[in-house]
């Protein structure tokens, strides 16, 4: 079968968005209905976001481990593609373990077991960064390489990333995911993550001109652009089941810079921002996760590239908060 084909009979499929009111879901909601048309897209969330975007398209109220109001709302619009995009999050998820290993594992064997079942056809499940550890390397970190995760967030990503290895060689599952950076984007403020310093200090520069850093000023982590991190989750699923040869999760890679870096780089934009340093409990997260990570293999698998770099993604930020915040 052709790209082009198989892209069509992907554009046919009715998706269902778990967790579509979060950082990444919203957005991943309005790319999907722009490509798929707004019926064939049905967002869901625990609760309601906001009024715009709920009413954008279909809306389902499920919560992620509610298997029986999942399995109605895929048989009520014939459901075909599932991203499960609902987690709890690195520095929330060590307030609440318990409820972050429920979460995230058992939305995750749900889904896998609907997939297994038949009733759903492909499933995007994201992983993240956090599935590394102190022993991994720091520079350059592997495809393929010592995971010792030391958070609640990590050890559920790493236990999903090997259930959904073996959903797709026990039962031929088609489970696709990538392991994110930290991800950057004007249109959602930060949600529970260790890398969120990095959305926040943008709305901190443009707000408040003054921003007080809990991670120190020369902690290295990779980091990524929404739009790259959104096209990187659609071209996977675009991708030829056979072009697929990690059920893991794929390495994925754009750009990596420290809090100094990111200031220096904003201060090019507004020469008064101040920032300050008070490390927290996320300092100790940070320094367990990559500096550099080798996403090769995502790029010679399904030809993976990222658009946006330092330079380029903080012009973007700051013109639309500045834009946002004057259309208020």
């Amino acid at each position: 079968m052709r790209q082009s084909e198989n892209i069509l009979l992907k554009m046919a499929e009715t998706i269902l968005i778990l967790g579509a009111c979060g950082q990444i879901g919203t957005e991943l909601s309005q790319s999907l209905r722009e490509i798929h048309g707004r019926d064939k897209v049905i967002a869901s969330d625990i609760r309601y976001g906001e009024d715009t975007f709920v009413k954008e398209g279909p809306f389902e109220i499920i919560d992620a481990t509610d298997r029986d109001t999942i399995v109605k709302v895929i048989q009520k619009h014939n459901v075909s593609q599932v991203y499960l995009m609902a987690a709890m999050l690195s520095a929330t998820a060590e307030k609440h373990p318990q409820k972050a290993w429920d979460l995230n594992m058992n939305s995750l064997l749900i889904i896998l077991e609907l997939a297994k079942e038949k009733l759903i056809d492909t499933i995007y499940w994201p992983s993240s960064i956090a599935v590394f550890g102190p022993s991994s390397p720091k520079v350059n970190t592997p495809q393929d390489t010592i995971m010792n995760p030391t958070t609640v967030y990590g050890m559920s990503k790493l236990a999903g990333e090997h259930w959904c290895n073996y959903y797709h060689n026990k039962f031929g599952v088609d489970v696709r995911s990538l392991r994110y950076p930290g991800i950057i984007s004007w249109k959602t403020k930060p949600g529970g993550g260790t890398t969120d310093y990095a959305v926040d200090i943008y709305f901190k520069a443009v707000e408040e001109g003054k921003y007080e850093c809990f991670l120190e000023e020369n902690t290295m982590l990779p980091m990524m652009y929404m739009k790259d991190a959104i096209d990187a989750t659609i071209n996977i699923m675009e991708a030829k089941s056979e072009d697929i040869k990690v059920r893991t999760s794929y390495n994925l890679a754009a750009i990596s810079f420290t809090p100094e870096q990111i200031t220096a780089e904003i201060k090019k934009h507004i020469e008064n921002f101040e920032v300050s340093y008070k490390p927290d409990f996320r300092q100790d997260i940070a320094n367990s996760w990559p500096q550099i990570i080798d996403d090769s293999k995502a790029r010679e698998d399904w030809n993976w590239s990222h658009e946006f770099d330092l330079e380029s993604m903080t012009k973007e930020m700051l013109k639309n908060i500045q834009s946002s915040m004057i259309s208020m």
